[in-house]
């Protein structure tokens, strides 16, 4: 990824984007997401196009215009926050958060996983401060736990989990059923 280097049109750098917070490089995700949302035009004295980026309107520039690279840069910042891949698809939260002090606090709603968990959360300086994961099909919830957390149902009992690797937890869930992670 480095030999290709951060240019390119909208959708190469979303697609970069992704990649880099795919391996979990938040600092370089966002070096080129900032690329993609570049001015690519001039107003000195009327509009003028200069070259990749974002035109006025938000749209991604590429004459007319690249609407991949609008998608695939949403679904960048996406990647960045929330991961749900692998073997178990496990839910990994703020895999790639760039240590730019705008996105060390914030919140997400609504959120779906690739294995049927709809999630919101919030985190507070860098760090998750609470989650809570709705069970959409009652299958098992593989997620990557960090250490400060717990996970309880929604009458505050604590969940048994198994302990996996580095961090993963394993829980049974039952369909349209919420669980919390938060500081014990």
């Amino acid at each position: 990824m480095i030999r290709r280097g951060d240019e390119g049109t909208g959708w190469s750098r979303a697609w970069k984007v992704n990649f880099w917070a795919r391996i979990e490089n938040g600092d370089h995700a966002l070096k080129v997401l900032k690329g993609l949302l570049e001015p690519a035009f001039t107003m000195d004295g009327g509009y003028k196009m200069i070259g990749p980026g974002t035109y006025p309107n938000l749209f991604c520039a590429h004459p007319p215009f690249q609407i991949d690279g609008n998608f695939g840069a949403t679904a960048a910042i996406a990647e960045m926050l929330l991961q749900s891949s692998g073997d178990n698809y496990v839910i990994r939260f703020l895999p790639a958060l760039p240590s730019d002090k705008d996105w060390q606090n914030g919140s997400i709603t609504g959120m779906l996983t690739r294995n049927g968990f709809e999630v919101n959360f919030d985190w507070s300086n860098g760090q998750l401060k609470n989650a809570t994961i709705i069970s959409e099909d009652g299958k098992d919830c593989f997620v990557d736990l960090p250490p400060w957390l717990q996970i309880y149902n929604a009458v505050g009992k604590k969940i048994n989990f198994k302990k996996l690797r580095n961090g993963i937890v394993h829980f049974p869930t039952e369909k349209g059923n919420k669980y919390f992670l938060k500081s014990f």
